[in-house]
């Protein structure tokens, strides 16, 4: 195969510049589309970082149109795919003029399940006064959508609960025996991706399929030439999640309830089916309630050290057997007992393959080791079992293809080796390109690393923090994210905070994020408090963000089960698991952290690092040298006059 140059079309005077009246050429970006048709002619791998600025999307998907190879692009969020395919991708088709069949494609929980609203219309569920309303925005929304996207109706917010009850999973769809599968939105939607040249995935549907996760419908996604992972940092985590196995309490609940619903679609059948279901939903709670005693997060060991969890998991492993047998004498009475029966048995098996595999890491030679892990979040709980590495999966998916491979994200490199993400994934033949910002750095940023703070593991230190926080924030006028690794200095911050501040405070977890990310922005001269979720994927451009500070470099917390197990497999191969693992994960993570300053040509702002490891310890430079090129300093005076000269004042 033999692909054009797409440099010209991203040059000065190109088929972008005369269709998009903004567009800047940028040499970077130039490169990276070069490298990616690279990839497409020689069907190879290619891993890379791109600062922010460089114009990623357009970088991989003008070869990809170019060369007319069948694609799929995935993304890390929802919010990111739905940008890509309804601004980003008809900007580049019409600046092109192409016309190749395209595709959004999502997880079945995105889309309107048709018999579950019939289903919960006539059951007549929804007691509180927002719920009748939400359900008759859905129903008015039902008769006139095409594609059922939830996404649409930006009426009902997207954490509303009554989503849940109108759309579907794989463990509830009937598939092809549901009543409306001729008119199923996920139906539709996968034949129209099937018959597409580019699809737009995210990265939880794409891995949903290269686990072969079975949902009633066969392959997701089409065979493809290109493959390219954007946000790629974010693979290894979602990979692990889909290559391992896990079993909810929610999960547990939900079977025994629409076994209930559809037990009382049948005459005489709800009575045979209420014990056993009601019973099974008991023995969820009491698993709950003694996992109480346990800290939120934990390995599998701290379940073993108790006779009263483990008495709860026999019985709950019994009552879903039984639970499980009822529904089985009845499964040819309709599909929806049938699909409970085949939930049920596919739980068991989890619950099964969880509770009966091996410790982890026993054999640290094994790439599929796995680590069985459990955590309690609210009312609700899941039991793991997690494999320990998935580059070997990831290099046979690939391998099996038979595609090119593209993945790129502003947050690959640790320094500038690319080793630790590399290795992680399976992709060492791979070739690497690391690409600055375009941003100007050294003039539109300046790094704070204040001396005199305590260590942060002393109690002292997030009140240290603030102390130092407040002056900048006065200068910035607000317009500041303060970033914590830990949901205690969080709340802590909170605390003290709360009244202290003249401008508007806004706290992760006291509304949901998109909310508190939209009023942020339209406030202009907020303060916003958040821990993991806001360290990466949020975008605040212009002068509502000019001041971000990190309380603490962000290694992972020392009793994550599954980080453990990876350390003991490294140790055991006689590494250092900090140099291999933790030292590196920190680095990404703090980049994507520092990442929140600059997002556009004109912003100008200050990034504070408020852990003095940075300066005491020989690690810390490879923590300074893995972020941008701002200007440093020590002085809290200079940042203060810094941010003051970015509003106009002296």
């Amino acid at each position: 195969m033999s692909t054009r140059d797409p440099a010209p079309a991203l040059a000065s005077g190109g088929a972008l510049a005369r269709h998009l009246p903004n567009f800047q050429p940028r040499e970077c970006q130039q490169e990276l589309a070069q490298a990616v048709a690279w990839a497409i002619e020689n069907r190879a791998a290619l891993v890379a970082e791109a600062g922010t600025g460089t114009g990623k999307t357009f970088a991989y998907l003008l070869p990809a149109l170019q060369a007319g190879v069948r694609a799929v692009i995935s993304t890390g969020t929802k919010a990111l795919q739905d940008q890509l395919f309804h601004r980003d991708l008809p900007l580049l088709l019409q600046a092109l003029g192409v016309d190749p069949k395209v595709a959004l494609l999502k997880g079945r929980a995105n889309y309107l399940c048709r018999y579950r609203l019939e289903n919960h219309q006539s059951d007549g569920l929804f007691a509180r006064p927002e719920e009748v309303q939400q359900l008759r925005q859905i129903r008015s929304w039902a008769s006139r959508t095409v594609a059922g996207d939830r996404a649409e109706l930006s009426a009902v917010k997207e954490d509303a609960p009554i989503w849940a009850e109108v759309t579907s999973t794989a463990d509830n769809c009937l598939g092809g025996d549901c009543p409306n599968y001729a008119e199923c939105h996920v139906v539709r939607a996968r034949r129209k991706a099937q018959d597409a040249e580019v699809v737009v995935v995210n990265h939880h549907l794409l891995f949903a399929d290269m686990a072969l996760k079975q949902e009633g419908f066969g392959e997701l996604l089409p065979g493809a030439e290109l493959i390219v992972l954007d946000e790629a940092h974010q693979i290894v985590e979602t990979a692990t999640q889909f290559f391992g196995t896990s079993l909810s309490g929610r999960q547990l609940i939900d079977l025994a309830r629409d076994s209930l619903k559809e037990a009382g679609q049948v005459p005489g059948l709800l009575s045979l089916m209420t014990t056993p279901a009601q019973q099974l939903e008991h023995q969820v709670r009491v698993l709950r309630s003694a996992l109480d005693a346990l800290p939120q997060r934990g390995s599998w060991e701290e379940l073993d050290r108790s006779d009263e969890i483990a008495e709860a998991i026999a019985d709950l492993a019994r009552g879903l057997a039984t639970l499980g047998a009822v529904l089985g004498e009845q499964e040819e009475v309709n599909a929806g007992l049938e699909s409970c029966a085949m939930r049920a048995a596919d739980l068991a098996q989890r619950l099964l393959e969880v509770t009966a595999v091996a410790s982890a890491a026993d054999n640290p030679e094994v790439s599929q080791a796995r680590v069985r892990w459990y955590e309690c979040r609210g009312r609700g709980f899941s039991l793991n079992s997690t494999p320990l590495e998935i580059a070997e999966p990831l290099r046979r998916y690939r391998e099996q293809s038979g595609a090119a491979w593209v993945l790129t994200s502003a947050t690959l490199a640790v320094g500038e080796a690319f080793d630790h993400y590399l290795k992680a994934t399976g992709l060492e033949d791979a070739r690497t390109l690391l690409l600055d910002s375009p941003f100007d750095y050294p003039n539109q940023a300046l790094l704070l690393v204040p001396p005199g703070l305590p260590e942060p593991n002393q109690p002292t230190h997030t009140a240290a923090v603030l102390r130092l926080a407040m002056p900048l924030i006065e200068a910035a006028g607000g317009g500041c994210f303060l970033l914590f690794t830990s949901h205690r200095a969080l709340r802590e911050a909170a605390e003290r905070l709360r009244g202290a501040l003249p401008y508007p405070l806004f706290v992760q977890g006291e509304a949901p994020r998109h909310q508190l990310l939209e009023e942020f922005r339209q406030c202009g001269n907020g303060v916003l408090l958040g821990a993991a979720s806001f360290w990466e994927g949020v975008d605040v451009r212009g002068d509502a963000l000019s001041l971000v500070i990190i309380d603490r470099l962000p290694f992972a917390q020392p009793d994550d089960p599954v980080a453990r197990a990876r350390a003991d497999v490294v140790s055991r191969r006689g590494a250092s698991p900090f140099r291999e693992l933790s030292l590196p994960e920190a680095v990404l993570a703090l980049k994507q952290g520092a990442g929140r300053l600059i997002r556009d040509v004109d912003d100008r702002g200050v990034l504070v690092l408020c852990d003095p490891r940075i300066r005491t310890k020989s690690y810390g430079r490879v923590f300074l040298s893995s972020l941008p090129p701002m200007r440093r300093s020590q002085r809290v005076e200079e940042a203060v006059s810094f941010l003051r000269a970015g509003r106009g004042e002296s």
